[in-house]
């Protein structure tokens, strides 16, 4: 069984999208976002924007080390 770390983001601007995109992209293994009932690749700007950014996000990091490396990196989008 994977562990599976969730932190809640605000990703309200073009801005936001795209630097987290940056930060997660260089990093192994899996991120996804969730919004209700929708999930997309965090790693996808295009992704992103198909979900409803006016409202926060819950980010899925599916490793321990990619959530190590990702979570001081974050920290400004963390509602």
């Amino acid at each position: 069984m994977q562990n599976v770390t969730k932190v809640m983001v605000r990703l309200d601007t073009i801005d936001k999208v795209k630097n987290l995109v940056a930060i997660v992209s260089p990093i192994d293994g899996d991120f996804d976002l969730v919004s209700d009932r929708y999930v997309v690749d965090a790693k996808s700007i295009m992704g992103i924007f198909s979900l409803d950014i006016s409202k926060p996000l819950e980010l899925h990091i599916h490793n321990v080390a990619s959530a190590e490396k990702v979570m001081p990196l974050i920290e400004p989008y963390k509602v």
